[in-house]
């Protein structure tokens, strides 16, 4: 924010307010000083239109190595792009993750460069990391169900979806017949299901009498379970029917690690630009146009980050896919070497980026459909 003065030094401005330079106080075009409320006031009216992160976009190639990339250069291309959620809408349909950019930007020149960091735009190549590797994971878990228990959900389940059926036949039937047609509907389901049953009646008493007395030893702080008395009492348990089930998919992180020793001036600003776009990029946006003292209400989501394994300007026809991602963990060690060493312009002789990214979609089975041109994801 530049500061400018008057003619005389009897006044400077800075920020859209003019200040008394004697005394640091806000003054009036007329030179009365302005009380603090209208100093805020003042202050509000000088930030209007004033472009907030969200509205900055610069773009843009940065790279290192620098030299430049051949047809058959394989490299990493991270693209980044503004994150964007539709209003309202809570949930998501499956494929809302897919990588949507496919810019062609292995041919760029060392000349044509970006010379700016990139910010909400552009893309970044770096050599491929020396652990390639990729890993799928899904959760299940251990579920039991006795056969009592068992039993009973399936006649509850068939109570309420009988009951819905009559219900919608009250009005042709009357309450009297539909009330009649429940009843003997979940009469005629639970004989059914016991029918071939062996014992069930009185495994159910034991049930019974087992959780009544476990209930009862709760009140003098017992800590004993129904199966355990059964287990005690007549040495058996019921049955808990193990089973393991499909419990939830996973996010997928990747960690890279890339090293970079500058070999010329030009080569060392792209990695300082590489530095600063990551940092800037997966920063949380700040609306300053909103709030108290300029803090802002809410906060923005960081950028997406979309990272394709090339080969000259296409996808790598072996190495894995990504969906997009979050940068979630950045960090550089800036002397890589051990030793604070750099060159003439203050740059270090090494160091050794590490970043970790993770997906915002899981994976699923549809996006396997393709031509099998690659491992998938």
């Amino acid at each position: 924010m530049s500061t400018e003065y008057s003619k005389d030094g009897s006044t400077y401005t800075t920020g859209g307010i003019t200040y008394d330079t004697s005394t640091g106080r806000p003054v009036t075009s007329d030179g009365g000083f302005l009380l603090e409320a209208e100093k805020k006031s003042e202050i509000n009216k000088a930030t209007i239109g004033q472009a907030s992160a969200k509205s900055q976009r610069r773009g843009g190639v940065l790279r290192y190595p620098l030299e430049a990339l051949t047809g058959t250069t394989d490299y990493l291309q991270i693209d980044i792009l503004e994150y964007k959620r539709p209003k309202n809408q809570l949930t998501r349909p499956a494929g809302f993750g897919t990588n949507t950019l496919n810019r062609a930007s292995g041919r760029t020149t060392s000349g044509s460069l970006a010379r700016k960091s990139v910010v909400n735009d552009g893309s970044i190549l770096l050599q491929v990391p020396s652990n390639v590797q990729d890993g799928n994971a899904v959760n299940y878990g251990d579920s039991s169900m006795n056969t009592l228990i068992g039993a009973a959900a399936g006649i509850v389940g068939n109570a309420m979806g009988k009951g819905g059926e009559e219900l919608a036949k009250i009005q042709k039937q009357g309450l009297s017949k539909t009330l009649e047609n429940f009843g003997t509907a979940v009469k005629d389901d639970a004989q059914k299901r016991f029918a071939n049953s062996q014992g069930v009646g009185q495994a159910a008493q034991d049930f019974m009498n087992a959780k009544l007395t476990s209930s009862a030893l709760g009140v003098f702080g017992g800590n004993v379970s129904a199966q355990d008395l059964l287990a005690r009492q007549t040495g058996q348990i019921f049955n808990p029917n193990l089973e393991l089930l499909f419990d939830a998919p996973t996010l997928r992180s990747f960690t890279f690690s890339f090293k970079m020793t500058p070999r010329s001036e030009q080569e060392a600003k792209q990695c300082k630009l590489i530095i600063r776009s990551f940092k800037q990029n997966m920063a949380p946006k700040a609306n300053t146009e909103s709030g108290i003292d300029g803090t802002g209400i809410f906060l923005k989501t960081p950028n997406i980050f979309e990272l394709r394994y090339r080969k000259g300007n296409r996808d790598h026809p072996f190495l894995h896919k990504f969906k997009q991602c979050f940068l979630t963990n950045f960090s550089v060690n800036y002397t890589a070497e051990g030793t604070h060493t750099t060159y003439d312009d203050a740059t270090p002789v090494s160091m050794q980026m590490d970043m970790t990214f993770k997906e915002i979609e899981p994976i699923y089975d549809v996006d396997y459909k393709d031509s099998d041109n690659s491992v998938g994801f």
